[in-house]
């Protein structure tokens, strides 16, 4: 997510932080290179040119001027910029009553009924809550059969009354919510090619029939500025009350997510971040503006582990580890309790100050499996007495797991440098390798 947009600007903000004073000389080069990559990303002209203007006025006021270093004011100023410009504060869901309702609409192909699947998981697995999906789409070829599809792999319920009329399913389906005391219902409605009349009337009845909580526009980012026309055509019609947008993982320049709320005042609530279930997440304009700057969102990293990793599991790992008897087995279980965090490449990416170049690394996850077979094939003794592994017993867990006893070694030596670690650690004697 920004990747290309967050390398232009990092290597533009690089060149000013080694400057004992800002003037307007020095600074030119550096906003003229922050215009062209946010021209680049594809985000509106208007807001470039707002953004850079107010870039240079604060870059260049009183408080930069007297402070010892203005390289750091500058990046400050920058992302503070960049926050407001995505929306300042975190546009929470507004809820109210049981259920709340949550109308989701959009053009078809932008990942509408995929994301009613994604918020419902997300409500039951964060929040506890208890959500109902409301087939509405009775014109899209098996819109009615995905979205039952995706009900049975989460195990959340579907109503739904086949090719009937889309208001009288929304209003019956609100109805079944609070007689069997749903949380949310979450409604899937039509989506069109293009905007038509016929659209909004049939969304317009909707929302006057069940007065939804949240009308949310779900918008393909990889429109890029046509995501601003899509926006502003549905909320000429409809009183929209946020965005969503799905793709963020793909190859978008990012000028959506950068010009949505400054240009229509929709504020971003949720981004989808993967074609999995669980890739979703909250809109906070603080922690984008971080990650674009290469400032990490350890925020987000740390409610990822929260939410992937048992807490009591960790906790006895770490008595053991302070203990000095961290084995392979305990080796295995935080591998197995890392692997559900996602991609190890993508949490690098939230680590603040992680160098380009690791960030830019991609972690095989066979390389996982592979250690995964390893320890697997050996005995409970074995793992738990890692010195008893010799050279016989070696050969016979490398035909085992398929591997080679040069990987069988390579495992070892590195549980054992671990080990290492973990002891300096406990010492309190640990240095930084570099």
């Amino acid at each position: 997510m920004f990747e290309s947009l967050g390398d232009r600007l990092q290597s533009a903000i690089n060149k000013i932080k080694g400057y004992g004073k800002i003037t307007e000389d020095n600074i030119s080069e550096v906003t003229r290179e922050i215009r062209l990559a946010l021209l680049e990303a594809d985000v509106n002209y208007k807001v470039v040119k707002e953004f850079i203007s107010n870039v240079k006025e604060k870059a260049l006021g009183e408080d930069v001027a007297k402070s010892l270093k203005p390289g750091e004011m500058f990046v400050k100023i920058v992302k503070d910029e960049l926050v407001e410009l995505l929306g300042g504060e975190a546009a929470p869901l507004y809820t109210s009553g049981k259920p709340s309702i949550l109308m989701l609409v959009g053009l078809q192909g932008a990942g509408k009924t995929t994301m009613i699947g994604k918020l419902g998981l997300m409500l039951r697995k964060k929040h506890s809550k208890k959500p109902l999906l409301v087939a509405c789409d009775v014109y899209r070829p098996a819109a009615i059969d995905q979205l039952k599809q995706i009900g049975r792999e989460l195990n959340i319920p579907v109503y739904d009354e086949g090719k009937g009329n889309p208001v009288d399913i929304a209003k019956n389906g609100v109805a079944y919510a609070k007689e069997n005391g749903f949380d949310y219902v979450l409604l899937d409605t039509a989506g069109r090619l293009h905007i038509d009349e016929a659209l909004m009337d049939e969304l317009n009845n909707i929302n006057n029939e069940v007065k939804p909580n949240e009308i949310l526009l779900v918008v393909d980012s990889m429109t890029g500025q046509d995501a601003i026309n899509v926006i502003e055509g549905f909320n000429s019609s409809l009183p929209l009350t946020g965005a969503i947008l799905t793709k963020m993982d793909g190859d978008t320049r990012g000028g959506a997510a950068l010009s949505i709320r400054h240009l229509t005042n929709i504020p971003i609530k949720f981004v989808g971040i993967s074609e999995k279930m669980d890739g979703i997440e909250p809109f906070y304009p603080d922690r984008i503006a971080t990650r674009i700057l290469g400032m990490g969102d350890i925020m987000t990293m740390l409610e990822k582990a929260e939410e992937a990793i048992d807490q009591d599991e960790a906790m006895r790992t770490a008595k053991k580890m302070q203990n000095g008897k961290f084995d392979l087995e305990d080796f295995l279980s935080q591998m197995k309790q890392i692997k559900k965090l996602g991609p190890l490449e993508n949490l690098i990416k939230l680590i603040p100050g992680v160098p380009k170049e690791l960030k830019s690394v991609k972690i095989d996850p066979k390389d996982m499996a592979h250690i995964e077979a390893i320890i697997l094939s050996m005995t409970p003794y074995e793992r738990r007495h890692p010195e008893v592994l010799k050279a016989t017993r070696k050969q016979r867990i490398a035909k085992g797991s398929a591997r080679s006893v040069e990987e069988v070694n390579r495992l070892l030596k590195q549980f054992d440098q671990m080990k290492v670690m973990m002891k300096q650690f406990k010492n309190g004697n640990f240095k930084m390798p570099f």
